[in-house]
């Protein structure tokens, strides 16, 4: 008896095997998860109003409102009931006249502790627990962003942006990959409509996989009969974000802000609301109300899928699902604590998830 499923473990993990660079569907899909809190509870719909340090993921030209004071923001998630866990870390730093500003962000999505089994057989058929040893596969992410406002006037401002990004992914001591690729970005914000555009991987962005095997694990590879992993390189196809935003007032205290944004993908037919091939659409809801820019409520809808129904025995019927999201705000003085509460696309079994973040300005003290 062999460890056939210890080798699928491994080969699962290390999907990149192909020789020839190509497109991949879901490709570097860790990047489309989201970043901080407030965007997470509206449903990732950000491009049109992003205004903090997130701006470096959610769409670089956002930076142009860090104006005054350095501004950083960090958020951790647990997904999987903990398997999963998800850090993000972004940091603004506005340079000239107020109009350019500088940011950095840093992405890490990994599964750390996972079992491998490929020697958990020994070669006379008993089962060897001491065998096992565990490895983390994680992703990386390193976003070096510039946005320029290149116009004000009373009824509109007008700015621009992009990031230069560095992917590293590594999955144990079997395999890694090094990647990079562009992004671009404008925002246009008036006195209550906003709206944004957002290119991402505009050039493509390719990952370079490199494995190392020893000859101990080629051999349960080869005898289980699973591919044997080859340098490839992996491409991510350009996408495409417009969102649009608008700000009621109600009352002198409350203001309320509804925006949408829909993501473009060409890298092939997806499990989306439009679903097509090469171009697929997934739709983004969210609304914020801001009590006197002090407390935030906010709630939100995305994930538009198609599943097979739970109580069709026979997998023929399909319902539509999708992913809500609530969450809260509060801001005290230069301190803003967020927090947003949702799941991974399943209303019949939801896996919800509870996520945190905080952003600082870090207000300079003025001189006596």
């Amino acid at each position: 008896m062999r460890p056939y499923f210890a080798a699928a473990l491994i080969t699962a993990l290390l999907f990149n095997s192909s020789i020839k660079a190509q497109f991949r569907t879901y490709s570097n899909e860790f990047l489309n998860i989201g970043a901080g809190a407030r965007g997470l509870a509206m449903g990732n719909a950000q491009v049109a109003t992003v205004s903090d340090a997130s701006a470096g993921y959610w769409n670089p030209a956002g930076l142009t409102s860090v104006k005054n004071n350095p501004q950083a923001s960090f958020m951790h998630a647990d997904y999987f009931a903990g398997i999963a866990k998800y850090d993000y870390l972004a940091v603004a730093v506005p340079v000239k006249e107020k109009k350019r500003t500088l940011g950095f962000s840093l992405l890490r999505f990994a599964v750390d502790d996972i079992p491998n089994t490929l020697f958990l057989v020994e070669p006379d058929g008993s089962i060897n627990y001491n065998n096992i040893q565990t490895f983390s596969s994680a992703d990386y992410a390193f976003l070096f962003s510039f946005a320029q406002q290149i116009k004000e006037t009373d009824k509109v401002r007008i700015s621009v942006g992009g990031n230069a990004k560095v992917i590293y992914r590594k999955v144990g001591q079997f395999a890694n990959a090094w990647g990079f690729g562009l992004d671009a970005g404008v925002q246009l914000q008036g006195k209550k409509w906003h709206a944004g555009l957002v290119a991402r991987d505009v050039t493509t962005t390719f990952n370079a996989w490199s494995y190392s095997f020893t000859d101990k694990e080629k051999e349960v590879l080869y005898l289980t009969n699973n591919d044997i992993p080859v340098k490839s390189t992996e491409i991510t196809a350009p996408r495409l974000v417009l969102g649009g935003a608008y700000r009621f007032d109600i009352g002198k205290s409350v203001k309320l802000l509804a925006e949408g944004s829909l993501d473009f993908t060409f890298d092939g037919k997806r499990n989306t609301l439009v679903s097509s091939n090469p171009i697929s659409i997934d739709p983004h809801l969210g609304i914020e109300a801001a009590i006197k820019e002090v407390f935030f409520v906010r709630a939100g809808i995305t994930n538009f899928q198609q599943a097979l129904a739970d109580e069709d025995t026979l997998n023929q019927k399909k319902v539509w699902i999708y992913q809500p999201s609530l969450g809260a705000g509060f801001k005290i003085k230069n301190v803003t604590l967020d927090y947003a509460f949702t799941n991974l696309a399943n209303q019949n079994n939801p896996l919800y998830t509870h996520v945190f973040s905080i952003s600082i300005n870090f207000v300079k003290r003025k001189k006596d």
